[in-house]
This record gives C-alpha cells, structure tokens and sequence, in this order.
C-alpha cells in the first residue's frame, strides 16, 4: 500500500523495517529531514498510517507503506518484489526490525524463539542479500543493520539466544564491510544500549538491573548516532560514552569478567530471588 507515491521522485530513498515505532521511527525521521523520501514495512497497518501521516505532514517527504508479517516464510521475497514492481529504488536499507525474549531457555516459548531468531537473523540477511546487487551495480548504497550493544558480550543467562542473534549481525555486519570495500556500498551495525521503547517491555526485560540502572539514551539521539554512522560509512556506531567503554571491555581479554558483569545485568527478579534463596 502507497500513501504517497515515491517512485518519480528524484530524491534519494530509504527502505526501514520496523519504522512505524521507536528507534525505526527516529530513523525515519532522520532520513526525512536530510531528503530522503520513505519507504516503512512493520507489522501493523494502523501504526505505519500513523506513521507515514506524521512524517509527510512535518517533512513533506514521500512515504510508502508496506505491511508485513516479517517473521512470516517468503517475507522478505514477497516485500522485495513489491518494491521493485512499485519502480522504487532504495538506497539505503535500515534493517531494523527486531525482537527479544527474556527468560530460562529451557522454559521458553520456542515458536517466539524461532520468530525472534527468524526477524532478527534471517529477515536481516534475506533483505540485504536481496537489495545489495542493485546497490553494488550503482557504485553506491548504504546499509544499517541495527545490532545492539549485547552484541559486545560473550553471552548471559536469561537471554542467551537474542543475545546470540545480536551477535550475528555485528559479526555479518563487519564481514560485509570488508567484503564490500572498493565497491561504493557501505555496512553499519547500529549497537544501542538499553533504550526506552516498548521492545523492553515486550521481551519482558524491564526489570533487568540493565534497564533499571544503566543510563538510556533517548531513541532520537540513538537515531541521530545511528543516521551519522551509516552516512559517514562507518562499520559501528555505539551511542553514548558509557555503552562505548562497555563494548570495549565486552572485547577485552579475559571475556569471562565480562559475561559476569553482563550476567550481574541481566538478571530477572525470579532468577535474584532463587539464588538468594540458595544462598540462605
């Protein structure tokens, strides 16, 4: 569905999954105020309206919206081909749609684990394969693959497997920047620290001592940290000076200190409560 057609205009043009909320949001908004026209694929129908009506009225960019199960098998084809059947040419590709899941592995959802494994894996991969060609064609693109600053550490209980497919993206994401040199197109991993929207709540990780007690940065400043990277062509970008020393302890030698310190973070008050209990 198109809200406001984007293919003739010569203006640069944004692909971002995720954009009807939070961090894709800002990204949107940034892309927007520096001339860029949209193109927005989330879930929800409602939400990317919102969405475009917003960003058309305060920029005056063009806005097409596509909405798409992305976990769902095909997704990523399917989205493509209507992209290019639209006669849109995307510039630069945001893959920021993402999920997470908090808890003991063992007693998790495994449909939720496959579908967060699915969009934050695979929907991310599909999507880059699928419009890199093009840009590599043209001499010219960006991608911006957002990561998170867990993607640092070695690992730690309660969310072992999001912390995992972080992982990938920012070891994908450097890869591809080296395989990708000389050729005009360039690969970010956007790496947050904990961030107030609603992705803490619906992974259930609002009462981990990391979102409780780290400082958050404001999805608008990760957003502009984020924009500055990938125009700037830069393989990583980490908001905020703090997150930047714990991503570089996260890489330092021994890294068992710091998937204990990660560890110490991410616990959830039922994993506190069981080893306080053991230790009574």
């Amino acid at each position: 569905m198109t809200t406001k057609d984007v293919k003739n205009e010569k203006l640069p043009t944004v692909l971002i999954t995720g954009g009807s909320k939070g961090i894709g949001f800002e990204l949107a908004k940034q892309f927007a105020m520096h001339g860029y026209n949209l193109v927005l694929a989330a879930r929800s129908e409602a939400d990317l309206k919102q969405a475009a009506g917003q960003l058309e009225n305060e920029y005056g960019c063009g806005v097409s919206t596509y909405p798409f199960d992305l976990t769902a098998d095909d997704s990523s084809t399917e989205l493509h081909r209507q992209v290019i059947d639209e006669g849109i040419q995307v510039d630069v590709l945001v893959n920021n749609a993402g999920m997470g899941d908090v808890g003991p592995f063992a007693k998790s959802d495994l449909n939720r684990q496959l579908n967060m494994l699915r969009l934050n894996i695979v929907t991310l991969t599909s999507l880059t394969r699928l419009f890199l060609p093009a840009m590599i064609e043209r001499g010219n693109g960006r991608v911006l693959n957002v990561a998170s600053l867990a993607a640092y550490f070695a690992g730690g209980s309660n969310w072992a497997s999001y912390v995992a497919s972080k992982h990938y993206v920012l070891a994908f994401t450097r890869g591809m920047a080296r395989e990708l040199a000389g050729t005009g197109v360039k690969v970010t991993a956007l790496c947050p620290g904990a961030t107030p929207t609603s992705f803490a709540g619906q992974a259930g990780a609002n009462a981990m001592p990391i979102y409780r007690w780290m400082p958050r940065l404001t999805p608008a400043k990760v957003a502009l940290a984020g924009y500055r990277a990938t125009m700037a062509g830069r393989t990583t970008s980490v908001p905020g000076l703090l997150n930047k020393v714990f991503a570089l302890l996260g890489e330092l030698p021994p890294r068992s200190i710091a998937q204990w310190v990660f560890e110490i973070l991410s616990r959830t008050p039922s994993a506190t409560a069981t080893e306080t209990r053991r230790a009574l």
